[in-house]
């Protein structure tokens, strides 16, 4: 099944820039429930945001360098829960 992927609360203030840092998978790519999926950075710490369920990265909608906050729509991935 397709879905949006949203940006999960990673635990930071609102205020703080979300910054895209490294995308660790690329489209059409497969992903293990878990796996790191992206990594992100704000002025006081990185985090890497895991992939919420086994399946394939099919759209990047961020780039590396984009602002992005909490929620935001940043991929379209195929997970295996039909």
């Amino acid at each position: 099944m397709r879905v949006e992927f949203e940006l999960p609360d990673i635990g930071i203030e609102t205020d703080d820039k979300i910054v895209v840092s490294f995308w660790h998978v690329e489209e059409d790519e497969e992903f293990e429930e878990g796996n790191d999926l992206m990594e992100v950075s704000t002025h006081k710490a990185t985090f890497n945001i895991p992939a919420p369920d086994t399946g394939k990265l099919i759209e990047i909608l961020v780039q590396e360098g984009d602002v992005v906050r909490v929620g935001d729509i940043i991929a379209v991935i195929e997970t295996e829960d039909y």
